[in-house]
C-alpha cells in the first residue's frame, strides 16, 4: 500500500519560531497532503507520533519542536527524551518519524535570535520534506521488489 499523506507535529511552545518548520515542509509537499498536529511541548510529541504511525495513514511523520535552556539543565534531558522517543516510534511502527528538534545552548529571547531561529526552522522544515519525500520513494521501491 502506498501512503500519500503526511503528519506534521508541532510543539506549541515558542510556536512562532517552530511553526516556520511547517512553512518549509509546506513548500515542497501540498498542504492538502499533510495532516497537522499541535502538542503542548516537544516532551508530548513521541506518544503522538508512535500514534499516527500506527494508523498507516502516513508515508512519514515529522515532528517540531524548540527546546531552549530555561536555566535548570532540564533542556538537555526532555531534548534527548525527544529524540529517543521519536526514533523508537519509528523502529516500532516501521513509518519513518522525522525531528526538526533544536535544543540550542546560546538561545536568548531577542529579535536577533528569533528572526536566526524562525530562518533555521524553515530550512529545517524543508530538510524534513526532503527525507519524507526520499524515505516514501525508497519505501515504494522495497514494496514493489517483495
Amino acid at each position: 500500500m502506498t501512503h500519500t499523506r503526511y503528519a506534521f507535529v508541532k510543539a506549541n511552545w515558542h510556536s512562532d519560531i517552530v511553526d516556520r518548520a511547517l512553512d518549509g515542509f509546506l513548500e515542497l509537499i501540498p498542504a492538502d497532503l499533510v495532516d497537522v498536529f499541535d502538542v503542548p511541548g516537544a516532551f508530548e510529541m513521541p506518544l503522538l507520533a508512535r500514534d499516527l504511525a500506527q494508523t498507516g495513514r502516513y508515508a512519514a511523520v515529522a515532528c517540531a519542536a524548540f527546546v531552549v535552556d530555561g536555566g535548570i539543565y532540564r533542556h538537555d534531558f526532555v531534548a534527548q527524551g525527544v529524540v529517543d522517543g521519536l526514533m523508537r516510534a519509528g523502529l516500532d511502527t516501521g513509518i519513518p518519524v522525522l525531528s526538526v528538534s533544536l535544543t540550542p545552548h546560546q538561545y536568548q529571547e531577542t529579535d536577533h535570535h528569533n528572526a536566526i531561529y524562525r530562518e533555521n526552522f524553515v530550512e529545517k522544515g524543508r530538510e524534513a520534506a526532503h527525507a519524507a519525500l526520499k524515505i516514501t520513494a525508497t519505501h515504494a521501491i522495497l514494496s514493489q521488489t517483495t
